[in-house]
């Protein structure tokens, strides 16, 4: 079982803090400002040997996650056990999905017919876009078009695991990932991969050299034991319309442009001489958030999800296997799940009523689509997807959209506001009355979004949390 105490703030973290927020409130002192903003131009190109970003001092590499993990009795999970997709049938009856669906179709055409925002044609064909032009094909395997050095009559690629881990996190960078980190697989966290896959083929290890899949599984080769797991940024100004399907479409982009990251990268990593083993099904291969928290991007949250430091929750996490060895990545406690403890405004906002007001996570789940042996707050995911199917007819996400998290980092008070979580856990109440002071949380107007002159892809890729 992992356990760690949270520490005291110390002096030094204390005069750092206060340092930021003076250094950040002098304006006038413009040298002072580019100093301490973490997004200028210099600081965003800092990295260490094996590529990471240089992160600020407020975010502390740790040995163990800050979710309680019970490695004993931790199984394998069957990943057909979930509610995605047609995984709502097991739970509710074929009846009732079909009468959830007959619901949905006709609220989808009522909304069109009477223009209501959020919900209309121009909204509707947005969905249809990102859902229907697909960037390739997923594969377990890979395209497998890319030349092999073997092909080009050359030698693979050798370099150390941090060469390897810096050009693999540059190149996926330039695919359009947002963060990367790496875990290599052990017999604890092994546990993470799912046992059956989202199609009921079995995700299986073996001692061969080369990975294959047949009709009934996908074999792993136990040499390709590093994982690769990486973000994609979702635009926040497009999901502050949850649920609306102008907010459902910036979910279906993150999911097509990480496909696009996938392919691209299985192929660079062939062309290199190396294996790379993607997800053959949405959401598949593993846990998603369990490898984000054990890989140091980001701490389990309220809402069961995944908050990072740089982008809150406003970001999908995907996951490949890969046998070039990479230098691997440790949890982060950046005083996110702590702040979870206090906020509770998912749990407030969720319409569902799917989330937990629990001060502390527990180690009881809601159902078989929970995946026991790690304390959390554990949602009921058949409200949630009842919700999404019979009343908002797209998927939801308020809960990412209205997390105090979900903020921009333009502004200085963010940077300290997120130090101040991070080293002064009483200030955790105070922070959540100041978000909803200013409405932060509130959610946005649809048609607006029509007029918003935004970046590629709705995001910021300045928005990234550097190191001063």
């Amino acid at each position: 079982m992992m356990t760690e105490k949270r520490k005291k703030i110390s002096r030094r973290e204390f005069l750092k803090l206060a340092g930021l927020a003076t250094s950040s409130i002098a304006a006038a002192n413009l040298d002072s400002l580019v100093k301490n903003n973490p997004v200028s131009t210099e600081n965003s190109k800092m990295m260490d040997a094996a590529g990471r970003p240089k992160r600020p001092w407020w975010i502390r590499e740790v040995e163990t996650p800050t979710v309680d993990i019970d490695w004993e009795n931790l199984q394998r999970f069957d990943a057909r056990a979930t509610v995605r997709g047609s995984g709502i049938v097991s739970y509710v009856g074929e009846d009732e999905f079909e009468r959830l669906t007959k619901v949905a179709a006709e609220k989808e055409k009522e909304r069109i017919l009477k223009n209501v925002p959020g919900y209309t044609l121009k909204d509707q064909a947005l969905v249809s876009a990102q859902a229907n032009a697909a960037v390739g094909m997923r594969s377990f395997l890979g395209p497998q078009r890319a030349l092999t050095p073997t092909e080009r009559e050359a030698p693979k690629w050798k370099g150390s695991s941090d060469e390897a881990a810096r050009i693999l996190r540059v190149a996926m960078r330039h695919f359009g990932a947002a963060t990367i980190g790496f875990v290599e697989l052990n017999e604890k966290n092994s546990k993470l991969m799912y046992s059956y896959d989202m199609d009921g083929k079995q995700i299986a290890f073996e001692d061969v050299d080369e990975a294959y899949e047949t009709s009934q599984k996908r074999v792993i080769p136990y040499k390709a034991k590093w994982v690769i797991v990486y973000t994609v940024q979702m635009s926040s100004e497009t999901l502050k319309r949850a649920p609306t399907a102008i907010a459902q479409q910036t979910t279906l982009l993150s999911y097509s442009r990480a496909l696009d990251i996938q392919n691209k990268t299985q192929e660079f990593l062939r062309g290199l001489g190396y294996q790379c083993l993607g997800e053959a099904t949405v959401n598949g291969l593993g846990i998603s958030p369990a490898f984000a928290v054990m890989a140091g991007l980001g701490e389990l949250a309220r809402h069961n999800r995944v908050i990072t430091p740089e982008f809150g929750p406003m970001v999908r996490i995907f996951k490949m296997v890969t046998d070039l060895p990479v230098t691997i990545d440790k949890p982060i406690d950046a005083g996110i799940m702590e702040f979870c403890k206090h906020c509770k405004k998912c749990s407030e906002t969720c319409p569902a009523s799917a989330l937990s007001f629990d001060d502390e996570p527990g180690w009881s789940v809601q159902g078989k689509w929970n995946n026991p042996g790690h304390k959390a707050w554990y949602e009921n995911s058949i409200k949630c997807r009842t919700y999404m199917l019979g009343e908002a007819g797209t998927n939801c996400s308020i809960c990412f959209s209205v997390c105090p998290f979900s903020k921009k980092n333009k502004a200085w008070i963010h940077q300290w506001v997120k130090a101040g979580i991070s080293v002064a856990p009483p200030l955790d109440s105070l922070l959540r009355s100041l978000d909803d002071a200013f409405s932060y949380g509130a959610q946005k107007r649809p048609e607006e979004w029509w007029w918003l002159n935004l970046p590629e892809y709705g995001i910021d890729t300045e928005q990234t949390i550097q190191e001063d």
